[in-house]
């Protein structure tokens, strides 16, 4: 009876240990259980850290090709692009894309959409979403509720659209939200604060992207000051970076 609970232990000791080993530990166990496989087992490990190799070159040359066709078409003071960790945010001022209060986007804003899709072509396959979130501002007696509501869902569903169009990556990664007025990133008491809260903004991650709220975005791409405007900010008040992206 003995040996028979001690066999058992040893059995659930094993279970759980298999549970909670992670692939790295499994693969230098099986090397050493059968050392014919250790050279295959080095190649696979090889294999994947040329993969992963290939996989960040090519998120940081979409990158660098976002912010060089920005740049070449001179819009560097309405278009901000940061890199951060599994991430990309781009946020545009809404004159490069709409007119007033309309959801059409004009000439222009196509020419800058067809730039963005060519930059991030050639990372397409390494993209794991594409959300484009669309902003108004508060401008007392201007605007009701639903209006704002829906022009700044309709603004990012257009652009969303437009880039699914292109084919570059499955629909399902592509999403759209509109936040209408309630996620300023400047004082809204100012014209230039209005003019900075209306906006579009594109995040783009990766597979190695670490999933965050938008303030914790924010806190990144604008810093910490902006964050804490957000309506959810006390949530993240320690976790926040102070590092701080352009202005519009």
């Amino acid at each position: 009876y003995g040996d028979m609970v001690t066999l058992l232990l040893c059995f659930f000791v094993l279970l759980y240990a298999i549970s909670s080993v992670d692939q790295t530990k499994y693969q230098n166990l099986v090397a050493s259980v059968n050392p014919a496989m250790a050279e295959q087992l080095e190649e696979m490990r090889s294999a994947e850290a040329s993969e992963q190799a290939a996989q960040d070159a090519a998120i940081q040359t979409m990158y660098e090709n976002i912010q060089g066709a920005f740049e070449a078409m001179g819009l560097d003071a309405n278009v901000d692009v940061v890199q951060g960790d599994g991430y990309n945010f781009i946020s545009f001022s809404d004159e490069i894309f709409f007119e007033g209060d309309s959801y059409d986007i004009t000439e222009n804003g196509q020419a800058v959409l067809e730039a963005f899709c060519r930059a991030i072509e050639p990372a397409a396959e390494q993209i794991h979403e594409i959300q484009v979130l669309g902003h108004t501002t508060e401008v007392p007696d201007r605007m009701n509720v639903l209006e704002d509501r829906m022009l700044s869902s309709e603004r990012a569903a257009q652009v969303t659209a437009y880039i699914q169009q292109k084919n570059l990556i499955d629909p399902a990664r592509l999403v759209s939200l509109g936040f209408g007025q309630f996620r300023p990133i400047a004082d809204i008491n100012t014209d230039e604060g209005r003019e900075r809260n209306r906006r579009v903004e594109i995040l783009i991650t990766n597979d190695e992207a670490v999933m965050k709220s938008l303030t914790e975005y924010y806190a990144e791409v604008y810093g910490q000051d902006m964050a804490n405007m957000q309506p959810d900010a006390d949530l993240y008040q320690n976790t926040g970076s102070e590092n701080s992206g352009g202005t519009d």
